[in-house]
Parts: C-alpha cells; sequence; structure tokens
C-alpha cells in the first residue's frame, strides 16, 4: 500500500523505494472518471512464500488516509460524515449450517450462482483523502432478512458514505457501519430502511478441504449489475497472508481458504460457496503477475466460521481492542511509521513513532496545534510507538471524548493537550 496521496504529491518528498514483494500504480493510472471503481486493496503480488498484501487504509482510522489512490477514481470535495450506527438490535448468534456434500464431477456456475444471486449487493463508497473523496466499490453478503450485511473491512475503510444495491429492487439503499473488525478484515453493515430480504446461507467450513469445488461470485470490477460468478476449486485450507506497507507495519491473516476461482478487484467482500450454493468463504485476497493484471486465479477467502465469530462478537456489542462497534474517535491525521532512513529524509532528531504526514484542515488535531511532522507519543496516558498503537489507543475512545495527547514537533519541544475527537470516517 502506497501512504502518498496523488492529490497532495508534490508537497511532499519522495516516498521511500517500494519495497520487493508489492506493488502499487501510480497516481497516473487513476481513472479519469468518476464512477466508483473496484477496490485494489487486498491486490496481491506474486513472488512471496507467505503471501504479501495490500491492505487499505493505513493509519487504521486515525484520520483521513493517503492511501486511498489504490481504490478511488476521482477527487471530489465536502464528503458528508457517516451516519452514526449502533449495535444490531438483534444480538442472537448466527450459527453457520452443515454443508451438503461436496458434488464431484461436472459443475454448474451459473445454476448455483442464480440460488446465490439474490442475496449478493454491490457497495459503493466514498472514500475521504486528503483532497477531497473519491469513490469505490465492492461486494457484501446478506445474512439477514432485516438487512445486516458482511463484507471486508477494507471495503468500508476510510469510507464517509456507503450505499448499496440489492438484487431485484430499484434504487440504492443508504447503510451504515454496525461493527468492524480491521485485523480480522471483517466488518458488518446495516441497509436502512429495508425488510424481508433474500439471505445467503452460510456453511460450518471447518470441513472444506483441498478439491472441493467452488463458485466465487462477486462485484467483479466494480461493474455492478449480475454479479459475476466464476468456477474452480480449493486448492489449500489454513493458508496464512501477510500485508506489508513499507512503513514498518504489517499485519496477518490467518486460516484462510485458498482456491483458483478468477477473482477481480471490486469482487471483496463476495461469497466463496460450495457446489451446493452455500457459502464457504468472504472473498478477500488476490495474487497477480502486476498491477495490469485486472483477475487472478489464486484467492484467498475467509472462512465462514472465522468471519461469523467476529459477526456474532460485533451483534452481541462486545467491542474489544480489535473489534470496535459503531462510530469511534477521530483526530484528523495521516500517520507514516518512523524510520531512521525517513527521518534523516526529513530533518527530524526522532527515529521512530508515528509520524504525522498531514493534518486535515479544521480537524481536532489542527485545532489542538498538531502540525505535520510532528511524533505523537502518547494517549490519555498510554503510550503509542507505531500507527497501529496510535489507531488502538484512539478507538478507545468514542466521538465527543476529550483525552490527552502528547507528541513532539518538528524541532523537538514536546507538546500536551486535550483533544477532543470526532466523528471521522470509518476504520
Amino acid at each position: 500500500m502506497s501512504e502518498i496521496d496523488p492529490q497532495s504529491r508534490e508537497m511532499v518528498p519522495p516516498p521511500p523505494p517500494t519495497p520487493e514483494g508489492w506493488f502499487a500504480p501510480p497516481p497516473s493510472y487513476l481513472p479519469p472518471s468518476t464512477a466508483p471503481r473496484p477496490s485494489w486493496g487486498r491486490w496481491l503480488a506474486v513472488g512471496t512464500v507467505v503471501a504479501t498484501i495490500l491492505a487499505a487504509g493505513g493509519g487504521i482510522g486515525i484520520g483521513f488516509t493517503m492511501s486511498q489512490y489504490l481504490r478511488s477514481s476521482h477527487a471530489t470535495q465536502n464528503a458528508a460524515l457517516p451516519k452514526t450506527s449502533e449495535p444490531s438490535t438483534s444480538t442472537a448468534p448466527i450459527s453457520p449450517v452443515n454443508p451438503s456434500p461436496n458434488q464431484h464431477g461436472t459443475l454448474n456456475a451459473q445454476a448455483i450462482a442464480a440460488k446465490v444471486d439474490p442475496a449478493i449487493v454491490d457497495i459503493n463508497t466514498v472514500i475521504q483523502t486528503s483532497a477531497g473523496a473519491g469513490a469505490a466499490a465492492g461486494t457484501g453478503m446478506i445474512i439477514t432478512s432485516s438487512g445486516e450485511v458482511l463484507t471486508n473491512n477494507h471495503v468500508v475503510d476510510g469510507s464517509t458514505s456507503i450505499s448499496v444495491t440489492i438484487a431485484g429492487r430499484a434504487g440504492t439503499y443508504t447503510a451504515h457501519v454496525i461493527g468492524v473488525s480491521p485485523t480480522a478484515d471483517v466488518a458488518l453493515i446495516q441497509i436502512e430502511g429495508v425488510s424481508g430480504l433474500p439471505t445467503v446461507t452460510l456453511a460450518d467450513s471447518s470441513s472444506v478441504k483441498a478439491g472441493d469445488q467452488v463458485v466465487a461470485i462477486g462485484n467483479a470490477l466494480g461493474a455492478g449489475g449480475t454479479p459475476s460468478a466464476t468456477q474452480g476449486q480449493v486448492t489449500a485450507v489454513d493458508q496464512t497472508i501477510t500485508d506489508s506497507e513499507g512503513s514498518g507495519r504489517s499485519e496477518t491473516l490467518s486460516g484462510l481458504i485458498q482456491e483458483d476461482a478468477t477473482i477481480s478487484p471490486g469482487d471483496s467482500g463476495g461469497a466463496l460457496v460450495n457446489s451446493s450454493g452455500q457459502v464457504i468463504g468472504m472473498i478477500t485476497a488476490g495474487e497477480a503477475q502486476g498491477f495490469r493484471n485486472s483477475s487472478s486465479t489464486v484467492g484467498y477467502a475467509i472462512s465462514t466460521n472465522s468471519a461469523l465469530a467476529v459477526v456474532n462478537q460485533i451483534r452481541s456489542g462486545q467491542a474489544t481492542a480489535g473489534v470496535f462497534i459503531g462510530p469511534v474517535g477521530y483526530i484528523g491525521v495521516s500517520i507514516r511509521d518512523l524510520t531512521p532512513a525517513l527521518a534523516a529524509q526529513v530533518g527530524i532528531s526522532a527515529t521512530s513513532g508515528p509520524l504525522v504526514w498531514a493534518v486535515q484542515a479544521g480537524s481536532p488535531a489542527d485545532q489542538a496545534g498538531i502540525t505535520r511532522l510532528s511524533v505523537i507519543t502518547s494517549v490519555g496516558g498510554t503510550s503509542v510507538d507505531s500507527s497501529t498503537t496510535l489507531g488502538d489507543a484512539l478507538h478507545a475512545y468514542k466521538p465527543g471524548a476529550s483525552v490527552a495527547v502528547t507528541w513532539v514537533d518538528q524541532g523537538g519541544a514536546s507538546h500536551t493537550k486535550n483533544v477532543t475527537l470526532t466523528t471521522g470516517p470509518n476504520i
């Protein structure tokens, strides 16, 4: 993932060299259209034993991020803030069904997709950047008739508004985030003003094995309309992939299902289904030979059981260090993890910690006097030493909370001020 925003690229020092094993598109590749584009987050580069993924939203909701050109198409101004959301009114856990025996022989992908398509939705988001907002697209699965939708966190990460298109219903519907787990890459969102919706059948994924036939269904390339459906088979189970942002941060997803059905950007959050049309996983990542390849036959899906563990925690309203319910505190900075090389490049004495790369005008950070190239050292008395720990510390607070933030400015002077957090983009 690149953390350089194309709109402000000329205003900041050149970024460090792109690490081996991942790639990012140059700003010139950005499509000119304002139509939603498929999310490129969680798109893998081949050539590593443990696959490297491009995670969206570096800074983990600390404020606006500078990474969104991986999935944004165009910047516009004055994006609306997300709707304040509350936990689902239903807290009953959702249990997977026993999977039907996997059918070998000829697989009819279109017939299977016809069973699943009514419960697959297109998700279009407005993504906040330092220059304004861009559009992105992904996929979701309806899991309750009242409109709860399972998707990847990176589909909604950084969004200021979410709209959903439902098969067989005219127009689009507004949605809001109920809760997310960035580390598990799982999000639960609520479509507003709906009832009586069809739902996917979630199957117990514990018995999935290599060789099982599968169909991948999603909003490929953000095209909308009838979901794409491609067939293949499970090639491995219990796989681990690790993202690398080139800034000292990495995150790991484990227990993934690997499969060879063709997937494309925009399929994130889509369904990996067995030969009976039961969902066994959620599409989350794919490998590619290079950025300009728009599809992959090496894909990874979060298992149904893993996704449901997070969903049921969200539905119960039990927030933890890794699961966030509703809106979280927002300070309004873009963060890079400081390294000695980056410190020498920008001319500061500190050599580690969360480096403020940009400050959003009018944000709580701006009002407190936090400036670009400051290093934040603590939040609410809790020491922070990276963008990850900074995000975790801030997300322990809700909008409206007043919290003491300590930082060291570019000149080396230390400051501490109480900062009143506000509501920002989804995390």
